[in-house]
Formats: structure tokens, C-alpha cells, sequence
């Protein structure tokens, strides 16, 4: 725990965007002509809307415009963000305002490394916005996850050494990224699809008080 930062990624972890994100992508791929399902979404998570979007047309077999790529991303961003416009606190997942508490009472630097550039506007909607000492999010890197810059960066804006801090992840990209940078990766969800993490648990109610 001792000098130690902890960086927690936000859909799927802090808030259950994760569904809102699916809504909005397979409405797109509808768009396509293509299905996506939730095993092709989970390969989704964690990654930018640009290479979500360039993955889902590869999946579709389909080449688009240039201006028609950008249509089809502002439009799902659009539609996402209809769903975030009604997120209130009900939409943070169990246990981590008790878990981010813990952290507090012992002195532990917080941020936020996401993909998301909604992701200022979310922890705001939710009431955590003040919870975190830093925030680097899509706006703050050109490199989306599996790289590892979003959480290389918040290490650094929290001035903490990269081998000290763990980051908290439910996506394969989000653990490959912080496995990349030497972190402790911890998964939330199936250790199936996060068996690349260093420890997994379901949620932040089976973590408790274990501060790694």
C-alpha cells in the first residue's frame, strides 16, 4: 500500500456504461448490415470509438467513406451520450465508493485512465467528479488502450513510479495495456476473458479491504 497510486478505468469499472456503449455500437453495426454480439463487444471494450469503428467494419467486411466513417462515429457517440445524459449515482457499481473511501482513509492517490473523453462529464453526473486526484482520459492521449500511455501518464500526474501503481480493469485491452506498463493489473468480471490479469475478482464487494 505504501507509496503505491491506484488507477481505475470508468466503463465497466466505476459505472456500468459498458451496456450504454453496446446499445450505441450495435446500433451502428445494424446500420452495417452486420450483427454484433456480446462476445465481439467485449473486444470492444476499453478501445477508442476510432478503432471500435474500424474494427466493427473489418468485422463486417465492409470500407467506407471518410466522410461516412465520421457520420456513423458522431452519431454513436450521439446516441451513447443520450444515455449518459440520465445517469445519476444509482449507476455506480457496487462497492466502489466504499472501496475509493479506503483508498482515502489511507492516504492513496486516485486517478481515472480511460479511453472515454465523455469521462469528466460522467464522474460528474455521478457525483465522483471530486474523488479523484487525476483524471487522464481520451482528451489527454493521442494512444488508445491495449497501448499504455493513458495509464503511463496517469502514474506520472500522480507521481507515482509505473511498478507501484495498480489499475483496476474489465476489458482485455485494459489489462494488456497495464500489464505493458509493468503495473499490478487487477480485472473485474470473468477471469475468463481477464485471464491476463494479475488477480480477478468479480466487483469491487469481493476486493473488501485489500489495497494490493
Amino acid at each position: 500500500m505504501k507509496n503505491k497510486g491506484y488507477i481505475f478505468d470508468l466503463d465497466g469499472v466505476i459505472v456500468d456504461t459498458a451496456r450504454f456503449h453496446f446499445l450505441a455500437w450495435k446500433r451502428t453495426a445494424d446500420e452495417l448490415a452486420f450483427e454484433l454480439t456480446p462476445e465481439l463487444n467485449e473486444k470492444l471494450k476499453g478501445v477508442s470509438r476510432v478503432d471500435s469503428l474500424n474494427k466493427i467494419l473489418n468485422w463486417a467486411g465492409k470500407s467506407i467513406p471518410q466522410d461516412e466513417f465520421e457520420r456513423l462515429a458522431k452519431e454513436k457517440n450521439e446516441y451513447y451520450l443520450s444515455f449518459v445524459e440520465q445517469m445519476t449515482s444509482a449507476d455506480i457499481l457496487p462497492g466502489i465508493v466504499e472501496y475509493i473511501e479506503l483508498l482515502k482513509a489511507n492516504d492513496c492517490p486516485v486517478a481515472l485512465g480511460s479511453a472515454s473523453k465523455n469521462a469528466p462529464e460522467i464522474l460528474k453526473k455521478v457525483g465522483l467528479f471530486k474523488e479523484f486526484d487525476v483524471i487522464v482520459d481520451g482528451n489527454s492521449v493521442t494512444k488508445a488502450k491495449p497501448d499504455p500511455e493513458v495509464f503511463l501518464v496517469a502514474a506520472e500526474e500522480l507521481g507515482v513510479k509505473k511498478t507501484n501503481c495498480v489499475v483496476f480493469e474489465d476489458s482485455e485491452a485494459g489489462i494488456e495495456a497495464a500489464n505493458s506498463a509493468g503495473m499490478i493489473s487487477v480485472g473485474l468480471g470473468d477471469p475468463e476473458v481477464l485471464k491476463d490479469a494479475k488477480y480477478v475478482f468479480a466487483d469491487f464487494t469481493k476486493i473488501q479491504d485489500n489495497l494490493f
